[in-house]
């Protein structure tokens, strides 16, 4: 596998939601647990770990329709409610620890509707991987943006 620290992408959406209710679908357990994973998976309550301030460590498992368990986690390196959280996600497929990239949360107020940007960096991955995650992210987006509806 070819390291590939410099990839990098960014994806916006504007969700009918405020901005503290967006943050809180995004650091609250039990709101996370409703949209977090692609469709089809669950991320029961039971699963999910939030340490929220920076250097406190997150944990969600995704559960499978089949049963099947994919743990991920990270640390907070930015907690600033309700606009920022940075964190580092790792790869549940890197047996070697690296951390696998940094997100970026950013959310910006726009009345009764909130634009979210999610930037995605500093892989430690190839760029297939990269993309399939991308493409897991575009689905978990689709379910948050159900569950604020």
């Amino acid at each position: 596998m070819t390291n590939t620290p410099d990839l990098e992408y960014t994806i916006t959406r504007v969700l009918d939601a405020s901005r503290e209710a967006v943050f809180a679908a995004w650091t609250e357990p039990e709101r996370f647990s409703a949209w977090f994973g692609p469709h089809g998976f669950t991320t029961p309550v039971s699963l999910i770990s939030m340490d929220l301030r920076p250097g406190g460590a997150w944990s969600a498992c995704l559960v499978s329709p089949e049963g099947a368990k994919a743990p991920l986690g990270g640390v907070y390196r930015e907690v600033s409610a309700p606009e920022r959280l940075v964190f580092t996600t790792g790869d549940p497929d890197n047996q070697e620890g690296a951390v696998a990239s940094v997100a970026t949360v950013t959310l910006t107020d726009l009345g009764d509707r909130t634009e979210m940007s999610f930037t995605q960096e500093g892989y430690n991955t190839d760029e297939a991987h990269a993309e399939a995650a991308k493409a897991g992210w575009l689905q978990f987006f689709d379910r948050l943006a159900e569950h604020l509806a």
